[in-house]
């Protein structure tokens, strides 16, 4: 099978300069709506800061003696339960939850987050739109290596030909090798903290999918406080550093030596 040039000129590279050319307009207009991000205060750095105490507490218990590990515990889930590290106290006639939206910060966040996510889904909607429209069941390139069989449905997505080598790529596969392989040529452009790559968003979607939380959401603290105190309490402790005097002579071979000493 042979390609018209003319797919090259008229398919291939536009395709490719029109996804470039759309993820830096995208990466500006990012940066105009969002604007600067709002400064952290001190009640949110101490929120943070109290779970990753906890987080460090339940990492490396092993280093601290039993009595130690019991008082830290002891204090961060009480603490943790009483909510004493959280910015917005818990109030027992709401149940024991936290408003969101009564912090105006929360709100910036949400609507942040709501603007990102808009800049991710409709330019790349109109442009799959624009390929499936114009250019569908097109074939546009022949790979120059062989693949496997398992190719052939993501490379070639869109065409209904199950004969054809796998080698050949039709348009809808190309818009999707460009959406995952211009993640080079956008952070040499733009920089590593760019806003055109559409796989990151891809990414975060996924990982707040999967924790439960919708992008652009804020991190319920009581929650996490709460998970955290469960996570300390059913610890088993065992300190590592117990009897460590005697394991560093055995392993070293000097135990047998400290024994007729003490005979002496």
């Amino acid at each position: 099978m042979f390609l018209d040039p003319a797919i090259r000129d008229w398919v291939l590279f536009p395709i490719t300069i029109i996804m470039v050319l759309v993820g830096v307009f995208r990466h500006q207009l990012t940066i105009l709506m969002t604007g600067d991000p709002p400064k952290p205060e001190l009640k949110d750095i101490r929120q943070g800061k109290a779970l990753i105490r906890g987080q460090l507490l339940a990492q490396n218990n092993a280093y601290l003696p039993t009595s130690a590990f019991i008082e830290r515990k002891k204090y961060l889930c009480q603490a943790f339960e009483d909510g004493v590290y959280l910015k917005n106290k818990v109030s027992k006639d709401d149940g024991g939850l936290v408003n969101p939206m009564a912090d105006p910060k929360n709100m910036e966040v949400m609507m942040d987050g709501m603007k990102k996510q808009m800049m991710g889904i409709v330019p790349q909607t109109l442009i799959m739109g624009w390929i499936q429209f114009f250019f569908s069941g097109f074939i546009l390139i022949k790979l120059p290596f062989p693949l496997g069989l398992r190719f052939k449905q993501m490379l070639q997505s869109g065409i209904m030909t199950p004969n054809m080598d796998v080698k050949w790529v039709s348009s809808l596969s190309w818009y999707f090798l460009n959406l995952f392989g211009l993640r080079g040529v956008f952070s040499l452009i733009l920089g590593g903290e760019n806003a055109a790559d559409g796989t990151r968003d891809m990414t975060a979607m996924s990982t707040m999918g999967a924790m439960g939380q919708q992008p652009g959401q804020p991190q319920d603290f009581n929650k996490q406080f709460l998970g955290m105190k469960d996570t300390l309490s059913i610890i088993y402790h065992e300190w590592d550093l117990d009897n460590i005097e005697q394991r560093v002579l055995v392993k070293y071979g000097k135990q047998t030596r400290v024994f007729k000493s003490a005979r002496k």
